[in-house]
């Protein structure tokens, strides 16, 4: 497992999207893999669709064979590089979740805002045993989630988050 991208440090020497002394978790590299498939299920059959009706009915259309061969050869750098940009911490008294390459964006999660503890996975994450963690708050646009973890991580995570989570409820 790789680490994430480093952040580029602000003019001071801090960086918000790395608070001091905060080491980041990566995600899993089988997210990489997992990412790659659903691309190649997902344009494959527009680019053999538009390869076929190309040759059948106009050349003019290899024009969209080519614009669809850039956005897979896009992805295929793409996904690597935001997969390993993604990263996850505990404090003792938050959560935080870091993604993005060029739009960088870091959640802060209070474990005493958590209401409850998701875990998801789909027959492509099955396959690769990996996960997602989907902390959900009071706050319908809280974009806390943690995709890419290795399933026993994932369990992990969700027991200790609700731990967490309950015992500082249990302070209000």
């Amino acid at each position: 497992m790789t680490e994430p991208l480093p952040p580029a440090p602000t003019a001071d020497g801090s960086d918000p999207f790395t608070p001091h002394r905060m080491t980041f978790q990566p995600v899993s590299t089988a997210l990489i893999k997992a990412r790659l498939i659903v691309a190649a299920i997902s344009l494959t059959p527009p680019l053999i669709g538009a390869a076929v009706i190309a040759i059948l009915v106009t050349p003019w259309l290899w024009l969209a064979v080519g614009v669809l061969a850039l956005v897979v050869i896009w992805i295929g750098w793409l996904v690597p590089r935001q997969v390993r940009a993604m990263g996850y911490a505990e404090r003792d008294e938050d959560f935080l979740i870091r993604k993005g390459i060029l739009f960088r964006h870091l959640t802060v999660v209070p474990y005493g805002r958590m209401q409850y503890v998701d875990v998801e996975d789909g027959p492509i994450a099955r396959h690769f045993h990996i996960a997602t963690v989907q902390l959900h708050t009071a706050s319908a646009a809280t974009d806390a989630t943690v995709p890419g973890l290795p399933r026993q991580e994932a369990s992990r995570l969700r027991d200790r988050l609700t731990e967490r989570g309950e015992a500082r409820l249990e302070g209000l």
